[in-house]
């Protein structure tokens, strides 16, 4: 359960995939005022998702997935004894209204249902990847070292301008015109179309490079992972940092010191840890073990909620 919003329809896709159940997706339309306080649970707020929402209270599932702050209303109304909740993210309530609360690290929330990851969850492994180069075969034509650029955009935590990304782009220029290779870059909904046209412009003077944003069909991201040699991301995704981390090529982080507050605590365990390093001219490789949170903590819910294999 989700509000629609692709981040938190992944984080619980993923989860409800990891835990190996048949599910449902169903994105919520809350109605005023809950949705104005949710996950606060005022008078009347069974009538919060309308009349769907309201059946689905009388045949309860056995296990309610929710991400976001809408879909915590509606995980704390499922919740009874035919129904278990899971709620993905850091509610901003007490936490014992859910039977399981995930939440990142970088959150520092804590508590006796509260399991904790470091980044976001997504479905990314072995065999992901694996399905993503069947899908995008055409990468793996490309010349090598191939180079996956992953860009993001400013946020409440991040400030990424013009300037930032035209050093991005210069550094990108050079090393490719040193080595060869190819670049395979993709932007997110963060990113300025004013960006994305510069860099288009910048980086289409290369003699190898594919460039792929919002718009121009089928969505490469996941061939970009399968293929790539290695990933510079810019540091403000916390969800797009997660995913790289979870391949098995190295990782380059670009402009950490633009990120601030939950974030910036992201990225510095990332590089703490070593499965990232920032971003450099160099980009050289480094041995890398895949940072694979999603199995873990479906492994911990199922031994929590004594939920059957």
């Amino acid at each position: 359960m989700t509000d629609g919003h692709a981040g938190n329809q992944r984080q619980a896709s993923a989860l409800a995939q990891a835990l190996g159940r048949p599910a449902t997706d169903w994105i919520l339309s809350p109605r005023a005022p809950w949705r104005w306080t949710s996950p606060r649970k005022l008078p009347g707020a069974l009538n919060a998702f309308g009349p769907d929402f309201v059946r689905a209270l009388q045949a309860r599932p056995r296990l309610a997935i929710g991400c976001g702050r809408q879909a915590a209303l509606a995980t704390r109304l499922l919740r009874g004894p035919a129904c278990q909740t899971v709620q993905i993210l850091n509610p901003r309530i007490a936490t014992g209204h859910w039977d399981l609360v995930i939440a990142p690290e970088h959150d520092g929330l804590s508590g006796a249902t509260v399991i904790t990851l470091l980044g976001s969850l997504h479905p990314v492994d072995d065999l992901w990847l694996a399905g993503a180069r069947k899908t995008f075969p055409a990468f793996g034509a490309l010349p090598g070292p191939r180079t996956a650029l992953l860009l993001g955009g400013s946020s409440a935590h991040a400030d990424f301008d013009q300037a930032a990304f035209d050093a991005l782009a210069e550094h990108l220029q050079i090393l490719l015109e040193r080595e060869g290779g190819s670049l395979l870059a993709t932007t997110s909904r963060r990113t300025p179309a004013a960006i994305r046209a510069r860099l288009r412009e910048r980086l289409a003077r290369l003699p190898k490079v594919s460039w792929y944003e919002p718009g121009e069909g089928t969505n490469p991201y996941p061939g970009l992972l399968g293929w790539a040699d290695r990933i510079v991301c810019t540091a403000d995704s916390v969800n797009m940092l997660s995913e790289a981390a979870a391949t098995r090529v190295p990782v380059f982080v670009f402009g950490s010191e633009r990120v601030d507050g939950r974030p910036r605590r992201f990225v510095d365990s990332l590089l703490g840890l070593g499965r990232a390093r920032a971003f450099d001219e160099q980009l050289l490789p480094y041995p890398v073990t895949p940072l694979r949170e999603t199995a873990r903590v479906a492994q911990e819910v199922r031994q929590r909620l004594r939920l059957a294999d």
